[in-house]
């Protein structure tokens, strides 16, 4: 398990990424200001920070440039405007390990957390082979076996079944699964969630996902 540190003002934004993270197994500590991220930075104890740029009090570029000058040397994945060149140059340049373009997809967010953690020598939340019953999933080969057969699945599919092999029996809303496999612009009234669960049934067996009747699904070992 990871601590994530999210400086984000845009609430939806920081509630999508705080939900998504815990869901993969980190903690989460929220900051929608500047000079509070910068303090939450310095304090330690966080393994990597996802900072966006456009901050209230001190932007994201100030906030990087004091975080790196006074030795915090956690990885950094700054969130930038998918136009703009050069902010990313920038950030990159003044100490961000990575950066994601808004808007984004959560699944390649979460890769990318994935490996700054494992550059920086720390040990997430999410193990490089998920297992519950019948069922196994290799992240770093992307690979599913059922009973020890490989399964193909499609990338989205792969991301669904990585969030319900990350919490065995828990039941998750359709919101929840939305938001973290096609991320938070995708049209909350979609269907695209119960069509996806239906491919993975046909695949890995009926019996492995419940619907739990208003509530969403459970993946049951």
């Amino acid at each position: 398990m990871a601590s994530i540190l999210i400086v984000e003002d845009e609430e939806r934004i920081a509630s999508f990424l705080a939900k998504g993270l815990r869901a993969d197994g980190h903690t989460t500590t929220v900051c929608t200001d500047g000079p509070s991220g910068l303090d939450e930075a310095l304090m330690g104890g966080h393994d990597l920070m996802i900072l966006d740029i456009g901050l209230p009090g001190l932007d994201g570029f100030e906030v990087l440039a004091q975080a790196r000058a006074q030795g915090a040397r956690l990885p950094v994945i700054v969130l930038t405007a998918r136009d703009s060149v050069t902010d990313t140059v920038s950030a990159l340049e003044g100490g961000a390990d990575d950066y994601m373009p808004k808007p984004f997809r959560f699944a390649e967010l979460a890769a990318r957390v994935r490996l700054r953690l494992r550059q920086a020598g720390e040990q997430p939340g999410s193990e490089q082979v998920l297992a519950a019953g019948r069922v196994s999933l290799d992240i770093r080969t992307r690979q599913a076996t059922v009973d020890g057969r490989a399964v193909d699945l499609s990338a989205r599919e792969f991301t669904l079944l990585e969030i319900f092999l990350l919490n065995p029996r828990r039941v998750l809303s359709r919101e929840q699964l939305l938001d973290h496999v096609w991320g938070f612009d995708f049209d909350p009234g979609s269907n695209v969630v119960d069509v996806y669960v239906g491919y993975l049934r046909k695949k890995i067996g009926a019996a492995a996902i419940s619907t739990v009747r208003g509530m969403g699904y459970r993946f049951e070992p």
